[in-house]
């Protein structure tokens, strides 16, 4: 039995010799694991690259194929560390380095564990080339799914999705939320990745058949990307509300804005007394309600007389209800609650919204006595903010309004739930006080997401910035500037109608988790196939390739 393939030169020059490797040295793979950590950073705002993150997705695929796990394992490490090292930063703007350097070290974990999974699966890369791409996109989706649960209910921040508010890859949100579009932007990347290995490495095929075809692949990947173009905008179809948002600001940046709690509430009243005035003199339509921030009474109303007075007399004035972010005591000592508040011109306090997902080590101290041995900076939160337990869905002047408060707006089921119970308007009541313009800015990345998955309208109320109406097909209004007072009016049309990704839920995302262990299996069954030996009935005459590359 003769096989014939076409062999490599005896003597190959140095750009052959290149050209013949079967997988990056360690010093290209360490610089490919390292781009993809800076491209990843490019793509999320304030930079807002978004192109740049399937070609991360690529450069980090070709790094770790055919590595060892443990070797995949550094080198999804080395992505993981470059990319949330600088993208998490704001984390230590107010509490120091270690705490940023830890949390980016704990998210980079998980960037090694895919690092990893990618190696172990260059098998099954290797037996089947179009593989590349969909194991791609299982293996992002599964990393990002653990990540957004474990651990103490994960940090979904950084996801692939939320780099793609201003890419078409956004409206297949609308189809299968977040996990959907993270699957197309690996896809893509996987693509990339193919495109890349076949130009450099498959050398039995003639550099010019090799161009035409990573130019095809990449054309491919390009049309991945733009699928989503293809994908109806959604569309309000419900009666029209009047909002107004009210940004108050702080009278410094930082953690102690909490010691000026009492400015902090009386520049919101000032600035809703401010619309009051401005709707009388018809320069400003009347609002149906208003919507403050997260913090902006961090004196309990319930319980301080003078803070109610102050948030009745802005009710009062400005004559329909406010969503007022408060900071509630209890239930018992040491105990209090983030909530949304409702407080109407007529009755005052109303319905209430508490976060059901508490930021752990900033809004309560998971295992504090032993936490308290390795920093004393845990004292720093004295009270520890108690969980909700119902969905944000409040009636507010007739309208259903699903409220989520800040970093909940980065979780799937959190945002979904407040839809399933009804709410036609989203609203994002968050404070940034502490934070800076890039977080802020990828946390409007988020709420553009959001209004796309679900179809709905729907405004995000920053105590400093950045505050903004967002439309259900993902743009933005009146985007505001940080660290100033500001007060945002605007007509939204409400919607009712569920999107696909809404009445589905967490089912793609499950989908696609099953199919990357599936992967994984079919990977382990196949490495123990190529270890076992086997007795040769015929010896060829000619080199055979034992697999084939991608």
């Amino acid at each position: 039995m003769n096989v014939r393939v076409r062999q490599p030169p005896a003597n190959p020059d140095p750009v052959t010799r290149w050209v013949l490797r079967r997988r990056l040295s360690p010093v290209e793979a360490v610089a490919a694991a390292g781009l993809a950590g800076l491209a990843l950073v490019m793509s999320f705002p304030p930079y807002n690259w978004w192109w740049a993150a399937p070609a991360a997705v690529a450069l980090l695929a070709v790094a770790v194929h055919r590595r060892t796990t443990r070797a995949g394992a550094g080198l999804g490490a080395m992505t993981g560390l470059v990319f949330f090292t600088p993208l998490l930063s704001f984390t230590g703007l107010q509490v120091g380095w270690w705490p940023w350097l830890l949390l980016a070290a704990l998210q980079a974990l998980y960037l090694a564990l895919q690092g990893a999974a990618a190696a172990y699966a260059s098998a099954l890369v290797d037996r089947a080339w179009w593989m590349w791409p969909p194991l791609t996109g299982l293996l992002w989706v599964g990393q990002e799914a653990l990540r957004s649960r474990t651990p103490f209910g994960g940090f979904p921040w950084g996801r692939l999705a939320f780099a793609q508010a201003d890419a078409p890859t956004l409206r297949l949100a609308s189809f299968g939320g977040a996990p959907l579009v993270t699957f197309a932007v690996a896809v893509a990347g996987g693509l990339l990745a193919t495109a890349i290995w076949r130009l450099t490495v498959r050398i039995d095929i003639p550099v010019r058949h090799r161009a035409s075809q990573a130019s095809l692949l990449t054309a491919a990947a390009v049309v991945v990307i733009g699928l989503g173009a293809l994908v109806p905008t959604p569309a309000a179809d419900g009666r029209t509300v009047v909002v107004a948002v009210v940004q108050g600001n702080v009278p410094r940046m930082g953690l102690d804005f909490n010691a000026q709690r009492r400015a902090v509430l009386d520049n919101h009243v000032t600035a809703t007394l401010n619309l009051a005035h401005a709707v009388n003199e018809q320069r400003e339509p009347r609002p149906d309600l208003v919507v403050w921030p997260e913090n902006s009474s961090d004196i309990d109303p319930l319980t301080n007389p003078d803070a109610a007075e102050r948030i009745n007399t802005a009710a009062r004035a400005i004559g329909v209800p406010i969503l007022v972010g408060a900071v509630l005591q209890g239930p018992g000592p040491g105990k209090v609650r983030n909530a949304g508040l409702v407080w109407t011109p007529q009755d005052g306090p109303a319905d209430t919204y508490v976060k059901r997902h508490p930021v752990p080590f900033a809004e309560y101290i998971p295992m504090r006595t032993l936490v308290r041995r390795i920093t004393h900076l845990v004292d720093r939160v004295r009270a520890d903010f108690i969980a909700g337990t119902r969905p944000g869905v409040l009636t507010i002047a007739g309208t259903p309004v699903g409220d989520v408060i800040c970093f909940e707006v980065a979780y799937d089921s959190l945002v979904r739930d407040t839809i399933t119970g009804g709410a036609q308007l989203l609203a994002v009541q968050t404070n940034n006080a502490t934070f800076n313009y890039a977080e802020a800015t990828q946390q409007l990345a988020m709420v553009r997401l959001r209004a796309v998955e679900h179809g709905r309208p729907a405004l995000m109320a920053s105590t400093v910035g950045v505050s903004a109406f967002v439309d259900p097909d993902g743009s933005v209004h009146q985007a505001t500037s940080m660290n100033t007072q500001a007060v945002l009016v605007r007509e939204l049309r409400l919607a009712a109608t569920r999107t696909l990704a809404t009445r589905l839920g967490a089912a793609p995302e499950w989908v696609l988790v099953a199919a990357v262990i599936a992967a994984l299996i079919a990977a382990s069954h196949l490495r123990r196939a190529n270890r076992r030996p086997t007795r040769p009935t015929m010896q060829p005459t000619g080199p055979v390739a034992a697999r084939e590359d991608p």
